[in-house]
């Protein structure tokens, strides 16, 4: 299972998109809203126990400061994907995106473009597919037929 978190539920019209991608490739997930700065004692308890509740890979969305994916990492075992979210507060995107990404040595945070929830529900899916062949041969699938919708595109372009 795959945990997604965001900091806030204004959060939820991008993080829903890590929800539709792993629904659509049959990976279970739960969506819940952590917030680093609002309620840390809620984060500390979610990074900490995520493991023992059954979750795998968890994605953790966040604007502006964007604490929640890094202070996720460090109280967890578990493999943490960072959502930079460009919201109301947000400097242009690039403040949630550099605290995301500018991890220290030991805390890594896997980190993907701004707003692009549905590249960290296929990249958490591709982390479980290394252990379940079913969800292996879906993700295979899944980019064939990316290319398949690229090949078409490209016909009768006159």
């Amino acid at each position: 299972m795959v945990g997604i978190i965001m900091g806030s539920k204004s959060d939820l019209p991008i993080m829903q998109e890590a929800a539709n991608i792993l629904k659509e490739l049959g990976v279970a997930y739960e969506i819940n809203v952590v917030s680093a700065h609002r309620t840390p004692e809620l984060m500390f308890e979610y990074a900490k126990n995520a493991h023992k509740n059954g979750i795998k890979v968890i994605i953790a969305g966040a604007g502006g400061a964007a604490h929640l994916p890094g202070m996720t990492a460090s109280l967890t075992p578990l493999p943490v994907i960072g959502v930079p979210i460009k919201s109301s507060n947000s400097i242009d995107g690039w403040d949630s995106i550099l605290s995301i990404l500018q991890m220290p040595n030991g805390i890594p945070v896997a980190t993907v473009a701004l707003n692009a929830a549905k590249n960290a529900g296929i990249l958490a899916a591709k982390m479980i597919a290394t252990s379940d062949e079913k969800l292996l041969q879906r993700l295979a699938d899944y980019m064939e037929e990316l290319k398949r919708a690229v090949l078409e595109s490209g016909k009768n372009l006159d």
